[in-house]
C-alpha cells in the first residue's frame, strides 16, 4: 500500500488563505472537495492534508502551492473600506471574485512599482488632491483644467455614440497624472463599480467592465478618481439612496458629484438650448432630448437626469422614473445578447492582446515589455504577467506601439 505524504503547512496559513480568497469554510470545502469537518482540522492542525489536498486547496483559493508552505501568515494590504455599506445595516461581505480582485489590483500595483525602481525611475506622486468639505463644482473644474479636458475634447468625443472615445481619453490622461487604471472583468457593477487604492504615489483605480456601459464606466472612472484624491482607498458604488440623509452616504455623494461636475460642467450645462427659459424643475422631459444630452457629453442617460435634478431642471421623482426605466431596458438588452450567443456561430470571439492592454492599462504593459527588451524578464515572464500566449505577444507590441521607446 503507498504511503500517504502528509503536507508540512501551518494551519494559520490555511486559514489566511481561504480568509484572504473571501470564501467561507462551507464554500471552501465545497470547491476544494472536502467536507468542512476535514477543513477545520486542517486549520486547527489537528490533522494535516495530504499534497494532493493541498494543491487543491491552492486551486480553490487561486494561491500558488509554494504560498501554503510559509511559516506565518504574509502581511495583508491596507483593508479596504466598504463604501457600499449602508449606516444601520450589517456588513455586506466581498464576494471571493472581489477579494481576487483587489488581491489582483495590489500586486500589479506593486510590480509597477519594482519595474520602475529597477530600470532606475523615480515612482511618481499623483498630485491632484481634494478634501470633503470642498465644493464638488469647483474641484471637477479643477479636474478638467489639470486633465486638459475642455469643449474642444468633447466635440471629438462626439463623433463616437458609444463612448469609448471619452473613456479612453479620460483613462489617458489621468494615467499621464501617474496613476494606474485597470479594468476588471470578474466583478460586476451589480456588485460594484469600482475600487481606488488611493495611495500618494502610484494609487491604481479598478473600473468593472463586466455587464456594464462604457458610458457608466466613464462615469465611475470618475467616481474612483475623487476617491484617490480624497486619498481613500475602498470600493464603491455608484447608485445611492437619495432617501437617505446625505451624511449616511457623505463620501459617495462627494465622488458622485465630482465626477458628475467633471463630465458634465455647470456653466456649459446651463448654456444649452434645452435649458434657456426654464425657471423651475419640470418632468416634461422627452427621451430624445434626454438621450441627445447625454450624448454631447459622452454620459449614460441616468446620469444625465440625474445632473438636471441637481440642477433644478427636473425632480427626484422624475429621475427616478427613468432610473427604473433605463436598468429595465439594460436588463432587457442583455437577455438578448445572451440569447444572441447562444445561437449557432456566434460564439463570442476573444481578443487576447486587445484584452490584456484594456484590463492592465498602457503604462503597465509598456513597463512590463519594457522590462523585456532590456533583458530583465523573460518571454515566458510576460506571457505569465499579462495572463496571455506567447503568441499573442507581437500583436500587443503592435496595438502599444511601445517597442524603441
Amino acid at each position: 500500500m503507498a504511503r500517504v505524504i502528509r503536507a508540512k503547512v501551518k494551519g494559520s496559513v490555511l486559514a489566511w488563505a481561504r480568509d484572504s480568497a473571501g470564501l467561507t469554510t462551507q464554500e471552501a470545502a465545497r470547491r476544494a472537495g472536502t467536507t468542512e469537518d476535514k477543513l477545520a482540522a486542517w486549520e486547527n492542525e489537528a490533522r494535516a492534508p495530504t499534497v494532493g489536498q493541498l494543491q487543491k486547496l491552492a486551486n480553490a483559493y487561486r494561491r500558488p502551492l509554494a504560498v501554503f508552505y510559509l511559516q506565518e501568515p504574509p502581511m495583508r494590504f491596507q483593508a479596504m473600506r466598504d463604501f457600499r455599506r449602508m449606516p444601520g445595516d450589517g456588513p455586506v461581505a466581498f464576494s471571493p471574485e472581489l477579494v481576487l480582485e483587489i488581491r489582483v489590483a495590489h500586486q500589479r500595483r506593486q510590480l509597477a512599482m519594482e519595474l520602475l525602481q529597477e530600470s532606475g525611475e523615480e515612482i511618481p506622486r499623483f498630485e491632484l488632491s481634494a478634501r470633503l468639505t470642498d465644493n464638488p463644482e469647483e474641484v471637477g473644474a479643477n479636474i478638467r483644467r489639470t486633465l486638459g479636458v475642455g469643449p474642444a475634447e468633447r466635440a471629438l468625443w462626439r463623433t463616437d455614440p458609444a463612448g469609448y472615445s471619452a473613456f479612453n481619453s479620460w483613462r489617458a490622461r489621468i494615467e499621464k497624472a501617474h496613476a494606474l487604471v485597470f479594468q476588471s472583468s470578474r466583478i460586476t457593477a451589480g456588485e460594484v463599480s469600482g475600487f481606488a487604492i488611493a495611495e500618494e504615489l502610484l494609487p491604481a483605480i479598478v473600473v468593472s467592465r463586466k455587464r456594464t456601459s462604457v458610458r457608466r464606466r466613464t462615469f465611475s472612472l470618475l467616481h474612483e478618481l475623487a476617491h484617490v484624491m480624497l486619498r481613500l482607498s475602498g470600493v464603491s458604488e455608484l447608485d445611492v439612496d437619495a432617501a437617505r440623509p446625505p451624511e449616511e452616504q457623505r463620501v459617495e455623494i462627494f465622488c458622485n458629484k465630482v465626477a458628475a461636475a467633471t463630465l458634465m460642467p455647470e456653466e456649459s450645462v446651463r448654456s444649452e438650448p434645452q435649458f434657456t427659459g426654464i425657471r423651475m424643475a419640470s418632468e416634461s422631459w422627452t427621451d430624445d432630448v434626454i438621450r441627445e444630452l447625454a450624448l454631447e457629453y459622452s454620459v449614460s442617460r441616468e446620469a444625465f437626469v440625474r445632473r438636471m435634478q441637481t440642477l433644478g431642471y427636473t425632480t427626484a421623482a422624475f429621475y427616478r422614473r427613468k432610473r427604473a426605466q433605463y436598468n429595465e431596458e439594460f436588463r432587457r438588452r442583455l437577455e438578448r445578447e445572451r440569447e444572441a450567443y447562444k445561437r449557432p456561430g456566434n460564439e463570442f470571439k476573444t481578443n487576447p492582446p486587445r484584452d490584456a492592454l484594456t484590463n492592465f492599462g498602457t503604462p503597465l504593459v509598456q513597463m512590463i515589455l519594457g522590462s523585456y527588451y532590456q533583458d530583465r524578464m523573460t518571454l515566458s515572464d510576460v506571457s505569465g504577467y499579462l495572463g496571455i500566449r506567447t503568441r499573442h505577444i507581437p500583436r500587443l507590441e503592435q496595438i502599444v506601439g511601445s517597442r524603441g521607446r
